[in-house]
């Protein structure tokens, strides 16, 4: 079957849209950024999400996500205003629509919108290099790369991702990333790259510090807690947990987040390890507020050999210590504070644990210790200098 345009353009949420929709903001006196993403926005609040929300302030911040199987006939783009000004924007593609039909249709998707909405100047942001199969052939005044993760060292990759990526550093006038060990791999590959570690919206995170009441599903959780919240995937480092749970039958492992990419059925399960699902933004700080110990159990892996976790200034935004697995960037930021401790191996985590619950014990200096690690990690920060890069590049 083939489609031809002109498609659907849907303003609402998916699948009960609401019988007021949103109004869509758009001022065709500013520029206009898209940013095409492999992440969802309303997945896990993380850094795109930090980063457009504030460029909503000064451009049109179109979201383009990853398509979604539709049962309808036709394609359609579902377009769906977010409180802060975003646009998101998600192509609704039939069953069948798959390969080069499935990135043509995209393709004439996201150009009738823009169409449709006037845009100006256009600037690209790349989280994914995959979007070049679809938003390749647009002429934007400014292209920006933003290096969050080595993708191809993901479970499930594309085997094209690679040569992908090296198509997008030649066309990139900015390369950001999202910490030191992965600008230390790009700097090779393009001249105007950046590193721009992990930030933190301190005060959000501060309402950890807090005395508050549990949320309802931790509430009978007893203490000590150890928490993690986060994507539970092949990042995750599954027999770690089990055999520290295994080994301390006291502490309870608080693990809050979605499973993905995993058979949930591989996840240890012991009495004193519980999994609570996704929570929102919103909800992370009260369930931080309960934990005595915050943990970091990576994998030491091809997928975390480039990570810059967000979760450290996070944890310690909310005034809890934290044990992690010597990631490099963990390692050469955060090694020598006294606060966030580094562990490999079973013995080494419990004994580490151990170190970080007597820290929980003098508040005082870790909240202190705390404070002065954060310094200006704020997200306003991170994108104030991107903003300022972003102006010499064009």
């Amino acid at each position: 079957m083939s489609w031809a345009g002109p498609y659907q353009y849907e303003i609402g949420k998916s699948p009960d849209k609401p019988e007021t929709p949103p109004e869509v903001i758009f001022d065709e006196q500013i520029p206009t950024l898209l940013c095409l993403s492999h992440l969802r926005w309303s997945f896990v609040y993380q850094r795109p999400q930090h980063l457009m929300s504030r460029f909503a302030r000064d451009f049109n911040v179109l979201f383009f996500e990853e398509p979604i199987p539709t049962e309808d006939a036709q394609p359609w783009l579902e377009v769906r205003p977010e409180e802060n000004g975003v646009q998101v924007l998600v192509p609704r593609l039939p069953q069948d629509c798959e390969g080069e039909t499935a990135l043509r249709v995209q393709r004439d998707l996201l150009d009738g919108y823009l169409k449709k909405l006037g845009v100006g100047e256009l600037m690209l942001w790349f989280y994914t290099p995959m979007a070049l199969g679809y938003a390749g052939h647009l002429e934007p005044s400014l292209t920006v790369y933003d290096c969050m993760d080595e993708l191809s060292a993901f479970r499930g990759a594309p085997p094209e991702l690679v040569e992908r990526e090296r198509e997008l550093l030649k066309r990139a006038d900015l390369v950001f990333t999202g910490g030191y060990s992965i600008w230390e791999a790009k700097r090779e590959l393009h001249d105007n790259a950046y590193p721009f570690p992990s930030s933190v919206d301190v005060a959000h995170f501060a309402e950890a510090r807090r005395t508050q009441a549990d949320p309802d599903d931790q509430a009978e959780i007893p203490h000590p807690r150890l928490g993690f919240y986060g994507v539970i995937d092949e990042r995750f480092d599954i027999a770690l947990v089990a055999e520290v749970a295994k080994q301390r039958p006291d502490w309870q492992f608080v693990l809050v987040g979605p499973v993905v990419k995993i058979d949930p059925a591989d996840l240890p399960r012991r009495d004193n390890i519980h999994y609570l699902g996704g929570k929102t933004y919103d909800e992370l700080p009260r369930y931080l507020s309960g934990w005595d110990v915050a943990i970091m159990p990576f994998a030491m892996n091809e997928s975390t050999r480039f990570i810059s976790p967000t979760k450290t200034p996070e944890y310690l935004a909310g005034g809890c210590p934290v044990v992690s697995t010597p990631i490099k960037d963990v390692v050469r930021t955060y090694g020598d504070t006294e606060i966030v401790h580094i562990a490999e191996t079973p013995e080494a985590f419990i004994q580490a644990v151990d170190k970080a619950l007597a820290d929980a014990e003098d508040r005082d200096r870790l909240l202190k210790t705390a404070d002065d690690i954060l310094g200006d990690m704020s997200w306003d920060h991170t994108w104030a200098l991107m903003k300022e890069k972003m102006q010499c590049a064009k």
